[in-house]
């Protein structure tokens, strides 16, 4: 299924509203979060938090879940903070990110949760900054993002 992200629906609300209803209705929940095994759980303007279980399938030939799982709750929860201060059809594209793996992720961990902070909304460019973290407050990865905002009528592809 593909989308053009400056008219399908979520995109004609307000950036925190949009990541609301995400979380009220798991229809609109992540397509890679399903795939991943991980969802939106809350939000605020600034701020996105998510939660998933790593599992079997996420295994690496090594037998421990591939770091990719991790960058990319790392990845949802920056983006999903970022998203919250845009108004109605403003998006924003990610155009770099860098994330360090601090411990091995099993996959009888149990539930992370990756929790993002826009660090500076100017303009043109959004920062981030995420932690994903155990139960008990171990750090197992942690990462930062830059995006690009997108207003409707600037299509530098075309």
């Amino acid at each position: 299924m593909t989308s053009d992200k400056y008219t399908h629906p979520l995109m004609a609300m307000h950036g925190i509203d949009a990541m609301r209803a995400m979380i009220d209705n798991p229809r609109n929940n992540s397509y890679v979060g399903d795939t991943l095994g991980f969802r939106l759980v809350k939000v605020d303007n600034g701020f996105a938090a998510f939660e998933g279980v790593p599992s079997d399938r996420m295994l690496n030939p090594f037998g421990i879940v591939n770091g990719g799982w991790a960058l990319t709750l790392l990845y949802s929860a920056c983006g999903a903070a970022a998203h919250t201060t845009l108004p109605a059809r403003v998006g924003h594209d990610t155009v770099e990110m860098k994330g360090n793996l601090l411990r091995t992720v099993r996959a009888d961990t149990g539930r992370l949760r990756a929790e993002a902070y826009v660090v500076s909304r100017e303009r043109t460019l959004i920062t981030a900054e995420a932690k994903l973290t155990d139960a008990v407050g171990k750090i197992y990865a942690h990462g930062t993002t830059t995006s690009l905002i997108r207003y409707p009528n600037h299509h530098p592809d075309k």
